[in-house]
């Protein structure tokens, strides 16, 4: 795996695979500064416009789904995805 970038551009839905995908290796510094968010309790809107680089005020309903999904996906990787790292990365 190659370093990840620090502020990468990201979709509107990050993945749901049950396995670590080369999105997740690019935006693992997402995922990290989503959950460092959450736990100092900042606003949503805020960290859509910080981090995924999404417009809340401008795009509400693009910018809460991509929030929620990059935020569950985060959570994911805390919990279970780590693992994968451990195997070796994303499946090529």
């Amino acid at each position: 795996m190659q370093t990840p970038p620090l502020d990468p551009d990201v979709a509107d839905s990050a993945p749901d695979d049950p396995v670590l995908t080369a999105y997740d290796e690019q935006h693992l510094v997402t995922y990290w500064r989503l959950l460092d968010a959450e736990a100092d309790g900042a606003d949503w809107q805020e960290v859509a416009r910080i981090v995924l680089h999404i417009d809340a005020q401008l795009e509400p309903v693009r910018a809460r789904h991509a929030f929620e999904s990059h935020l569950a996906r985060a959570k994911w990787m805390a919990d279970h995805g780590y693992r994968h790292f451990l195997r070796g990365g994303a499946a090529k």
